[in-house]
């Protein structure tokens, strides 16, 4: 539970960051390994996903649920 919580928070300090009106990143790795990386778009409130796995291109994904997106990060790096 600690570790959603710690996804939690980072993705709400995220959308507190962009408040400027400027999309914010941020990635998430395990061990070193960069598994995904979130961009905050404040102009229409979604988050991206872009997921990193080996030899083949990033996949994308968009979400308007901060708890979906936390669900999908926690999944990718476990």
């Amino acid at each position: 539970m600690s570790q959603l919580q710690g996804i939690l928070t980072r993705l709400k300090s995220l959308q507190e960051q962009a408040a400027g009106g400027e999309p914010m990143q941020r990635f998430f790795e395990v061990n070193g390994e960069r598994k995904c990386q979130v961009t905050f778009h404040p102009k229409n409130e979604t988050f991206e996903l872009e997921v990193y796995n080996d030899k083949e291109k990033p996949k994308r994904y968009q979400f308007d649920n901060i708890d979906m997106i936390t669900i999908e990060i926690f999944d990718l790096i476990q």
